[in-house]
């Protein structure tokens, strides 16, 4: 099976679901890469301010920062290949990047649906 890295922006907790501004995209990314690991993928998340020694241990990682700066993150590696940068991929593409069928819908989560709620408690980080 083929390994799944994401190497993302410096957020202000692992998932970047926190606090009072969260990002759509991050809640669905969350949501699929849940998806993705249920279905035995070997796919991993790097956050630049919890995690910059990966970032720093990978060979094409420095290489994009030192290209593109942390401006063009995220970036996904395929098995230590790029496969997308500057945006989050969807749950079809992380089932293509690993090799599955057609994924099932995500069911349709946003901070309205989960009353506000964040790894943060609703505070700031």
């Amino acid at each position: 099976m083929v390994n799944i890295r994401v190497f993302e922006p410096a957020l202000c907790c692992n998932t970047g679901v926190c606090g009072e501004d969260v990002d759509q995209a991050l809640v669905n990314f969350s949501a699929d890469l849940d998806y993705v690991k249920q279905q035995g993928v070997d796919i991993t998340r790097h956050n630049l301010a919890n995690d910059p020694t990966a970032f720093v241990e990978n060979p094409a990682v420095m290489s994009f920062l030192q290209a593109a700066g942390s401006e063009g993150l995220p970036l996904v590696l395929v098995d230590d290949v790029t496969v997308l940068t500057g945006s989050y991929p969807t749950r079809e593409m992380l089932a293509r990047y690993a090799g599955l069928g057609t994924p099932t819908l995500r069911p349709r989560f946003s901070l309205a649906t989960v009353g506000g709620a964040s790894c943060c408690g609703g505070g700031g980080c």
